[in-house]
């Protein structure tokens, strides 16, 4: 089984995408200098808007996701795991942990980059205000 989760959202000049273990992506318009996993702000989704048929894929141990990370003509890419203590309920954050932590804000585990690993010339362009960021989630299982 698949399936595919878009998000858009927008850059903020105050990413700056730090964090060594988390990403996140938020609902949020506004950003403190403080918000060094957020590599998104202003999303037209949060973990509770997803659609139930992939969360449901989610919430399975086996499951697996691809992030697909688009702005200004960059891409970068990371997997990471579902897991079925996954709540999937938060209702402004999307968090992929590189660690097994799971809280209300969890999308994924074990990711195998946060935002700190993520591209510099992608992080460029999620600095940029205003910046159309799409964001690609396929759950397969």
């Amino acid at each position: 089984m698949e399936k595919t989760e878009v998000i858009f959202a927008f850059g903020h000049e105050n990413i700056k995408a730090l964090h060594n273990s988390t990403l996140e992506i938020t609902k949020e318009r506004h950003l403190s200098k403080q918000g060094d996993c957020i590599i998104a702000v202003a999303a037209d989704k949060g973990l509770v808007d997803l659609n139930p048929e992939f969360k449901e894929i989610l919430s399975q141990n086996q499951s697996r996701i691809t992030m697909l990370i688009e702005a200004g003509g960059v891409i970068d890419c990371l997997y990471a795991f579902g897991d079925s203590r996954l709540i999937l309920s938060h209702p402004t954050d999307i968090v992929l942990r590189k660690s097994s932590y799971v809280c209300d804000r969890t999308l994924a585990i074990k990711a195998s980059k946060a935002a700190r690993n993520l591209s510099r010339q992608l992080l460029e362009e999620l600095k940029k205000p205003k910046q159309d960021i799409k964001i690609t989630f396929k759950a397969i299982v």
